[in-house]
């Protein structure tokens, strides 16, 4: 089956019927199978909740409900027909570019009532409740909009933040009350700032405390943050935004904690220390509601500290402190889990490795798990039993499963998952229920329910392929995908990936050469499903690969240090390992290896022609950071240190001065509106070529910001990327 590309910019190249296109590939719905999203059983577990896409419009989603023991499914909210349509604050619309959801329609989010009789659901700015009968009573119209919705713990109020103050409603009805005073201005209360957002996974400012006597108020001042002016530059005109933006070597927002009663009352403030320069890493109680825990990170992130907190003085002990080595720094987690009995499971990478361990009042330690292999994640714990559950890398590094291992037998792990797949679990409170998804190359994700000794008990989404599902009229093309190891230069094992059309003896083909190579975020190398892009480009006639590189996750602290102060090196150097494996091919074409990634690989992509002229016949760059002094400092700072102490790792990460040593092909892109990669970044290595007389393509698009994908303009985008490549590359004539 021959797929022809349906490009955007440079027109559209004819298609005969049956074949896929790229507004087939981006259309709806989705050839993946609809995937619900949002996944929750009720509390009394008879309800499966979800978010659905509409078949029609796969970016927008509504709340479904499944009878867990009929397997009836309804509508809950329709986003269509309760929905306003109103716009959303700039605030919320900043909250979604972090949260990786700024395309979403619809509901993007909802919270049970402790009860499981109402569901409490922002939607187009405002708050509504719905109940399992179907009906929605709106709780809030205002212009400002809510931030950071919830029902508190016991389900006696609605909490939101509203024009940067903590707002708490009574459930069954009433008006909002101010719970802080004196938001406004640079002042914020019951947020999290923008490096805890983008950077520290922490999304929300205030933590209800188990029996609802107290809640926990983040308060940050942004006025030591400097201010940059941001263009976004839109197709009918520009907006300038006056944005507090925290670039490395630069002042953090100052950050204090205070614990009130939900009226505001009682206010006390938190001691995190006299070092105002600290973040507020993560907040939680114990279960009992007595204790507040904080964990406090320096600004180096070496040294994170567990405080103790007495909520009804402020005052503050250190439980216990974790410390980086010299050329390493603190990976934050949320696999972490205050127990009834005063005890603390804890996600550590003291070994080297990301493994669980238990501690207990007096400081005693006890490693749970251990092994050249890394935890991704506690699932979930039954303290009944002593049991814990977990994500892990410990059968194979390309396979996430899920395990279980008991306190009282640390090391002797269960797996509960089938090998073969790429798993990823979540679990309700009780820790009797699994919500497992899994796929692999082959077969896109599925979604079951299992119980605690992970067998099935239900399909919630099968999504088998076949007839009516939307990718079973082009599976006859699907293509393998192969797996396989390569040596870095230090010896280090690298884990690569490819995809081949059907080879002809004799023929070789072209390269799409993906990379990401970026640290702290997950592999790019698994043995799960790829999406149809790839096979997308493998129809159309190029091989497509990738290959993680030393620097990135999941392979163990050792692995990852490798790029500490030294962005722009080792990550160069194993991708160039993988385009010499690639020309040792005989069914490659070595002179035609394209490369392309996105953020940190499209700062990558600049990095790898300026370093290896010669060895990619082109490469794509999208939305790359240039000067890592122009990008944030929570991130940068983690793994470059303070420019003002070290300003050589700065210099030599750059992307801009060697920017007239590029020699081979650069197609450059970036959205207009872009509020986390600035587009400085893209305009100063523009103005460095332009300035130097050296030749690239650049496509801008206005209107978009670090994500540049949705109906039509994803259309376009690859249409534009492919138009290059094939030019550039694929249909260039050998020399």
């Amino acid at each position: 089956m021959a797929m022809s590309v349906e490009a955007g910019a440079q027109g559209v190249v004819a298609a005969k019927a049956g074949d896929l296109t790229l507004a087939r590939v981006f259309g709806s719905p989705d050839l993946s199978g609809s995937q619900p999203r949002g996944l929750r059983l009720s509390p009394d577990g008879s309800l499966l909740t979800f978010l659905r896409p509409r078949a029609d419009e796969k970016e927008r989603t509504d709340l479904w409900a499944r009878d867990t023991r009929t397997g009836a499914e309804r509508m809950l909210v329709d986003s269509k027909k309760v929905g306003s349509g109103a716009e959303l604050t700039e605030a919320e619309k900043m909250q979604r570019e972090r949260a990786r959801i700024g395309g979403a329609k619809g509901i993007v989010a909802y919270d049970f009532a402790p009860d499981g009789r109402s569901i409490l659901v922002p939607l187009d700015g405002d708050l509504y409740l719905a109940t399992l009968d179907g009906r929605v009573r709106r709780l809030t119209q205002t212009p400002g909009g809510e931030l950071n919705p919830v029902v508190s713990p016991k389900g006696g109020y609605v909490s939101f933040v509203r024009d940067q103050n903590l707002f708490a409603q009574p459930l069954t009805g009433g008006d909002a009350r101010a719970v802080t005073q004196g938001g406004g201005g640079t002042i914020h209360f019951g947020e999290a700032e923008f490096v805890a957002q983008e950077e520290m996974d922490r999304r929300t400012g205030y933590w209800w405390s188990p029996d609802e006597r107290y809640i926990a108020v983040e308060k940050f001042d942004e006025a030591p943050v400097h201010v940059f002016t941001r263009a976004s530059i839109g197709a009918a005109g520009t907006k300038t935004y006056e944005q507090r933006y925290p670039a490395a070597g630069t002042p953090n927002v100052l950050v204090e904690l205070y614990v009130m009663r939900p009226d505001g009352s009682g206010q006390v403030k938190v001691d995190l220390g006299t070092n105002p320069d600290i973040y507020l890493a993560r907040v939680d109680w114990t279960p009992d509601g007595k204790t507040l825990l904080v964990q406090r990170q320096s600004r180096d992130q070496k040294t994170l500290d567990m405080l103790r907190v007495d909520p009804e003085t402020g005052k503050a002990s250190v439980l216990f402190t974790e410390k980086a080595g010299a050329k390493s720094w603190l990976n934050l987690s949320d696999d972490y889990k205050p127990m009834k009995d005063g005890s603390l499971i804890w996600r550590s990478e003291r070994d080297g490795y990301g493994h669980l361990y238990r501690w207990t009042p007096g400081g005693k330690w006890t490693q749970l798990t251990k092994g050249p292999w890394v935890v991704t994640g506690l699932v979930g714990v039954d303290e009944s039993k002593g049991r814990l559950y977990l994500t892990g890398l410990k059968d194979d590094v390309l396979e996430q499963h899920l395990y279980s291992v008991d306190i009282a037998r640390p090391n002797v792990l269960t797996r509960l998952t089938e090998l073969g797949w790429t798993n990823g679990a979540t679990m309700d409170k009780s820790a009797s229920r699994f919500i497992v998804s899994r796929s692999n190359p082959t077969q896109p994700t599925q979604v079951y329910m299992a119980d605690s000794a992970g067998k099935r008990i239900a399909w919630i989404n099968e999504n088998a392929i076949v007839a009516g599902h939307p990718y079973q009229p082009f599976l006859a093309s699907h293509q393998p995908t192969e797996f396989g190891t390569i040596k870095a230069a230090d010896g280090t094992t690298l884990y690569w990936e490819m995809i081949t059309p059907p080879l002809v003896a004799g023929k070789k083909y072209p390269v799409f050469f993906e990379h990401y190579g970026g640290p702290g975020t997950g592999q790019q190398v698994t043995r799960g499903w790829q999406g149809a892009l790839p096979q997308f480009l493998v129809d159309q006639g190029w091989i497509y690969f990738k290959i993680d590189n030393r620097g990135s996750y999941n392979r163990g602290k050792a692995f990852e240090d490798q790029i500490y102060h030294a962005m722009g090196t080792v990550e160069v150097e194993d991708q160039l390992a993988g385009a010499r494996y690639l020309q040792s091919l005989p069914f490659v074409d070595g002179g035609k290896i394209a490369t392309y990634g996105w953020s940190y690989g499209g700062y990558m992509s600049l990095k790898m022609l300026e370093k290896t002229p010669g060895v990619y016949a082109a490469a794509v760059s999208g939305a790359p950071v240039t000067d890592w002094q122009l990008y944030d400092t929570h991130y940068t700072e983690r793994y470059l240190g303070d420019p003002a102490k070290d300003p050589k790792s700065y210099a030599t990460s750059a992307a801009i001065e060697d920017a007239d040593k590029i020699r081979d092909p650069l197609l450059l892109i970036h959205g207009m509106a872009d509020d986390n990669v600035f587009l400085d970044n893209s305009t100063k290595v523009a103005a460095r070529m332009q300035a130097t007389a050296t030749p690239f393509e650049m496509m801008f698009y206005p209107g978009y910001t670090h994500r540049v994908a949705g109906p039509v303009v994803s259309q376009h985008l690859w249409g534009t990327i492919l138009e290059f490549l094939d030019r550039a590359v694929k249909n260039k004539p050998a020399k």
